[in-house]
C-alpha cells in the first residue's frame, strides 16, 4: 500500500490528487502509532489530511474519497 494514489471527487469533479509516497508520515508507522495509543478496531477510520485543493463543501454534495485497490468511500454532505 506505499504506491497508491489517494483521490477526491466532489459532485462527480476530482478535486484533490496525491500519492501516498508524499505523505509526511508512512503509513505503518502512523497506524503503529496510533495503535500504541488507542485499540484500533475494524472500520476505525485515520484521518490524516490530503493534498491542497479541497475547497469548500455544502450541504448536498457528494463525496467520493479513493484509494488505488481498496473500496471507494462515499458520502453524502446532509
Amino acid at each position: 500500500m506505499y504506491d497508491a494514489v489517494i483521490t477526491l471527487e466532489v459532485n462527480g469533479e476530482k478535486r484533490q490528487s496525491g500519492d501516498i509516497k508524499q505523505m509526511a508520515y508512512n503509513v505503518a508507522e502512523l497506524i503503529a502509532f496510533l495503535s500504541a495509543l488507542q485499540e484500533l478496531k475494524a472500520d476505525d477510520l485515520i484521518y490524516t489530511g490530503m493534498p491542497s485543493g479541497v475547497g469548500r463543501v455544502i450541504r448536498g454534495d457528494r463525496l467520493v474519497g479513493k484509494i488505488d485497490g481498496l473500496v471507494d468511500l462515499n458520502v453524502c454532505l446532509v
